[in-house]
């Protein structure tokens, strides 16, 4: 029995060292901010503002009117490069990129 790691060429460690995109749209930092904005910035050097105050609060929420909770909302992380809340809650980072790199605050 082999008692030794042996990160061979053909690995897949040695293939792929590291396993984050690498897409100039890929969040890098997220702070929850009040009344249901997020501070955002990517991996190009961008940042801005999501507002979902009025989402959350909208009768066509769907799903996301979980986030009107709070507690919930607070708790967004970074989940391979997009913002993400419990719940299976996301929002895309291209189109997020895209609307903060037009307007500086995607209201949504």
């Amino acid at each position: 029995m082999r008692t030794e790691s042996n990160a061979g060429k053909n690995s897949p460690t040695a293939l792929a060292p590291e396993a984050a995109p690498e897409s100039p749209w890929r969040v890098t930092e997220v702070t929850a901010l009040s009344a249901f904005r997020l501070r955002v910035a990517f991996a190009d050097g961008l940042t801005g503002t999501v507002d979902l105050s009025a989402m959350v609060r909208s009768p066509n929420a769907g799903v996301f009117a979980a986030l009107a909770n709070p507690s919930l909302f607070a708790k967004v992380t970074l989940e391979y490069g997009s913002v993400a809340w419990p719940g299976d809650l996301d929002l895309a980072p291209d189109a997020t990129h895209d609307a903060i790199q037009e307007h500086a605050v995607w209201s949504l």
